[in-house]
């Protein structure tokens, strides 16, 4: 699986797949390709379900979504990689800086001060990826 669909692709891969360039471009497709060489049925499963069928849905918006999983992913505490990844997601979709730093923020009431910390420091890095720096929060 070189992550493009071919001709024997599920609607669900096609219809993942660009949903998945929507939200994370280039990170997504590394995520995927990370997988090709392990575990390449995983790597279609993670695109067919969740963007495929969960994010296609209509009953919220991308932005929204990304809330959530942000929030999530935040409360979880262990997924840092993953975590990034949606912060680059939710920065995409139209998500600002402050936003992310305000739900990550929230998840320390419940899921502590640790996952909260984690959370931030994984927005730190994205945000220095991104050029993103603290005066234009206060801007």
């Amino acid at each position: 699986m070189n992550g493009t669909p071919n001709t024997t692709t599920s609607t669900r891969y096609t219809r993942g797949w660009a949903k998945l360039q929507e939200i994370d471009g280039a990170a997504g497709e590394r995520v995927v390709a990370s997988l090709a060489d392990i575990a390449p049925d995983f790597a279609k499963w993670l695109i067919e379900f969740p963007f495929g069928d969960i994010y296609s849905r209509p009953q919220l918006d991308l932005k929204s979504r990304e809330i959530g999983v942000v929030a999530a992913l935040t409360a979880l505490g262990n997924a840092a990689p993953q975590l990034k990844v949606h912060i680059h997601g939710a920065l995409n979709v139209g998500c600002t800086r402050d936003e992310v730093v305000e739900i990550i923020m929230q998840m320390a009431v419940y899921a502590g001060f640790p996952a909260a910390l984690n959370g931030l420091f994984a927005a730190k890095e994205v945000f220095a990826e991104r050029g993103l720096s603290a005066q234009q929060l206060a801007d």
